[in-house]
């Protein structure tokens, strides 16, 4: 019988998760469970997908403000540092400026403007506009700012993030200054030793500012690589992709975690004989029209993956094809047209017209995207999802 529906994606409801749970168990346990529970059966190349936050909760992943203000001045020198580029967030960064702020005597705090890095707003383009200034540019003060903007509270969380950032700096007990500024160069003015807290632009920050005189420089990718007093940790990705646990720990990204997806794989194929792709996911690789954040605040959507994910992928355009190269046909004669194309398509269609229009990107962003969805972050209780048909085209 022919095939009616393509892609299906399915939130997996599973236990809440702690530390030292074997999690790879749970999970077989929990996809197997719900397809008995409603009727559906694995096939070869379903995906299943494991959010990062119960990863590292089951790794016991997690890092206290204390922690982070011990790395912090070991690694800056425990004077003034500056902390440039943060992203506006109070479950993904306020917990670790806390801990930052502990680590100093100053923080001069360097924030970009209009908006961070992923999009949260602290002025609008049409604001710039009226009073002239350019972000590209021009370096304001607090007092400037102020005078210019007034205050100016996020649209979705109601925050002024620059006189909460401000005043959580202050309890720690430590001096704060803040200036606006998009050119990493600027900071050097105030201090030649900085902490650089973007994430997809890291990489350029920390080169600029060493090029131009820093003596210490640091990503959040530099901060808590190793065990603090018995702490969590990431080696790869410090800081990065962290979020807040309680008002003074945070859970870090998960740490190697290649063995749990290898892990779950081989347990799936013993026990149904499928072979399905697993992956570990956290923020998909998308922007919200309305407030035009970019959701992509974890430094890769999938920080493990089976091998069967690797790639983009490999798709022609149907209504190219049905309106170009078939454009003379219909009902079943196209039908048979565009299932023959697709059966006999080369294994690499860079370049070719007839893919034009397909999105070209990789699998795990792809895939993770969909997860997230399918997930969502309040209570939704899914922390896994299996998608089934991902990898099937129109002639399944």
């Amino acid at each position: 019988m022919e095939r009616r529906v393509g892609t299906i994606s399915r939130g997996i409801r599973c236990p809440i998760i702690r530390e030292n749970d074997n999690l790879a168990d749970i999970v077989v346990e929990s996809v197997l469970g719900a397809a008995e529970s409603e009727g559906f059966e694995l096939r070869d190349r379903d995906v299943i997908s494991v959010t990062e936050s119960i990863v590292a909760r089951a790794q016991g992943n997690y890092a206290s403000v204390q922690a982070i203000a011990e790395d912090v001045k070991v690694k800056l020198g425990g004077e003034t540092i500056g902390v440039i580029f943060p992203i506006l967030s109070r479950n993904r960064f306020a917990i670790c400026l806390k801990g930052i702020a502990m680590g100093a005597k100053k923080v001069v705090l360097m924030l970009s403007y209009p908006s961070d890095e992923v999009g949260n707003a602290l002025l609008t383009y049409d604001q710039l506009d009226d009073t002239g200034i350019n972000p590209y540019s021009d370096v304001l003060t607090l007092e400037k700012y102020r005078e210019l903007f007034g205050e100016n509270k996020h649209e979705f969380t109601g925050v002024d993030y620059v006189e909460y950032y401000g005043n959580l700096i202050r309890e720690t007990g430590a001096e704060v200054e803040i200036i606006f500024a998009n050119n990493p160069r600027v900071i050097l003015d105030y201090t030649k030793n900085v902490l650089t807290c973007d994430i997809h632009t890291r990489a350029r920050t920390k080169r600029i500012l060493k090029e131009n005189g820093a003596e210490r420089v640091c990503g959040l990718d530099d901060i808590m690589t190793a065990p603090v007093n018995g702490s969590g940790y990431n080696t790869k990705y410090g800081l990065l992709g962290s979020n807040k646990s309680t008002e003074d720990t945070i859970k870090l990204f998960p740490k190697e975690c290649f063995e749990l997806v290898e892990n779950i794989q081989k347990q799936i194929l013993d026990k149904t004989g499928k072979h399905v792709e697993v992956m570990v996911y956290g923020d998909g690789a998308f922007k919200d029209p309305q407030g035009k954040i970019w959701e992509l605040a974890d430094p890769v959507v999938s920080p493990a993956y089976t091998t069967g994910l690797v790639g983009t992928p490999n798709e022609l355009k149907l209504k190219y094809l049905a309106d170009n190269d078939f454009a003379d046909l219909s009902g079943e004669a196209l039908k048979e047209a565009i299932s023959k194309r697709i059966k006999e398509k080369n294994s690499n269609l860079v370049g070719d017209m007839a893919s034009q229009g397909t999105t070209p990107r990789q699998l795990t962003d792809l895939i993770g995207s969909l997860c997230d969805l399918t997930s969502g972050s309040g209570d939704k209780g899914t922390p896994v999802v299996l998608v089934q048909g991902y990898f099937d085209n129109y002639t399944n």
